[in-house]
């Protein structure tokens, strides 16, 4: 191919003005239909994300005094973190993340690891050899079933 060969400027202006001429009427009237099903979509993602967030899991790892990682320990911890967005399918990235948590309590560091609600078998996998992973402190919104005193008489 050469220079020569190639069609002239001003030819291929004029093609692209013509397919403008045409499409233009066109596109004005799928550009609306387009925005409205990106706002949908937008609206749709972020409360995907909102219900995600709002039910999380939270587990404590808890390591023994002789833990020392070895590097491969490492990379296979982080794979399985990396599971942890896998196990959540329909949910956005920003709320099927798994978090590491630190805390100190009373001198002591504390390791915790949250996660959508979903994900709590993944979660709750041992990823070290020397590692214990526990049920989070019990939450206080979570009340103890009662039964009501059978009444006299009844059986």
């Amino acid at each position: 191919m050469n220079f020569a060969d190639l069609p002239a400027t001003a030819e291929v202006l004029a093609d692209v003005g013509a397919w403008a001429s045409i499409a233009v009427p066109y596109l004005t009237a799928v550009s609306p239909v387009a925005l409205a099903v990106w706002l949908w979509w937008a609206v749709r993602r972020a409360h995907l994300v909102r219900a995600a967030l709002a039910d999380r899991v939270t587990v404590e790892v808890v390591p023994t005094s002789t833990f020392d990682p070895s590097e491969g320990e490492v990379g296979r911890w982080a794979r399985q973190l990396g599971r942890v967005h896998y196990s959540t399918p329909g949910v956005p990235a920003r709320g099927s993340a798994a978090r590491l948590r630190y805390s100190a309590e009373d001198g002591k560091m504390r390791c915790f690891l949250e996660g959508p609600a979903p994900s709590a078998a993944v979660l709750a996998m041992p990823g070290f050899a020397e590692v214990e992973v526990r049920g989070h402190r019990a939450r206080k919104d979570i009340q103890p079933v009662c039964f009501p005193a059978p009444r006299e008489g009844a059986r």
